[in-house]
């Protein structure tokens, strides 16, 4: 039987001809240690105990194909929570853990909470458990992400609420009104942005959850903010993830919108992040 050592090289090796050596070192460590159900310092300890991925050769051409590891094993990491994601969600960034973050320490007595583009719910669940006694809504139009969210949900949050429904409509016909907290991390890179971007995004991640036109690409910061003024209760606030290239641009949309803007860097220091509240 091959030892852990040679399955994390081999791994490691199929990783390194998409992606440098750090990341890919990064990559074999995780699909080892989920896949053959041991710690990283089973790792460390015994690096040459004998251990049997059956599919090790599929991983192997997957990883070579780009394909993304956390689809690979099923699941990503968020906010001390495993999601579950596969193809059909977008993989959970750190950046949108900041996100929620910011919300959580800015509306800790938030009571009706609603996460536009839930995806993997991975928003609406993480702060239905910082912030005690909320209502927790997620809305998506795709049922394969809502699927997937409510599989997260009964694993992490029971109390959240999938709901389908387009953000590009009134939602509020679905989901009502009176919401302190609307959170959004909706689609936001231009298309033209598509050929520099890596392939594990490009062939794996779901266009409708990452793609937007070039001709307007703040187009469903525009239609989620219109709704969302009628939605939101008296001191109610809206809370985006953006696109560090259209941070000026939304600033200046957000308050023809009507609301006064709170632009915060991430921790790359990069415009990532805005809340909202309605001026009129």
């Amino acid at each position: 039987m091959t030892s852990r050592r040679d399955i994390l090289h081999l791994l490691e090796h199929a990783a390194g001809e998409c992606y440098p050596e750090v990341e890919a070192r990064q990559i074999a460590e995780m699909i080892i240690l989920e896949r053959g159900g041991i710690t990283r310092n089973d790792l460390i300890i015994e690096p040459n105990a004998p251990l049997d991925i059956p599919d090790i050769d599929t991983i192997c051409s997957e990883l070579r194909s780009w394909r993304p590891v956390q689809y690979i094993v099923g699941s990503a990491y968020f906010a001390e929570m495993e999601i579950e994601v596969h193809e059909g969600v977008l993989i959970p960034r750190p950046e949108t853990e900041e996100l929620v973050e910011w919300i959580a320490k800015d509306m800790p007595h938030a009571k009706r909470i609603l996460d536009v583009c839930t995806g993997s719910g991975c928003i609406a669940l993480a702060l239905a458990r910082r912030i005690a006694g909320s209502h927790v809504c997620g809305i998506d139009i795709s049922p394969e992400a809502l699927a997937i969210a409510q599989r997260n949900g009964e694993r992490h949050a029971p109390s959240v609420e999938f709901l389908r429904a387009d953000a590009l409509a009134d939602f509020s016909a679905v989901v009502g009104r009176e919401y302190d907290v609307i959170a959004s991390n909706p689609p936001y890179i231009p298309e033209a942005d598509r050929a520099t971007m890596r392939p594990n995004v490009t062939r794996y991640e779901p266009d409708m959850a990452l793609f937007v036109p070039d001709s307007d690409p703040l187009l469903f910061y525009r239609a989620i903010a219109r709704t969302a003024r009628a939605m939101l209760a008296e001191g109610g606030r809206l809370y985006f993830e953006i696109y560090e290239s259209l941070a000026t641009d939304m600033v200046a949309m957000l308050r023809a919108e009507g609301y006064d803007t709170i632009l915060r860097d991430d921790f790359r220091g990069k415009p990532r992040m805005i809340c909202a509240t309605r001026t009129r």
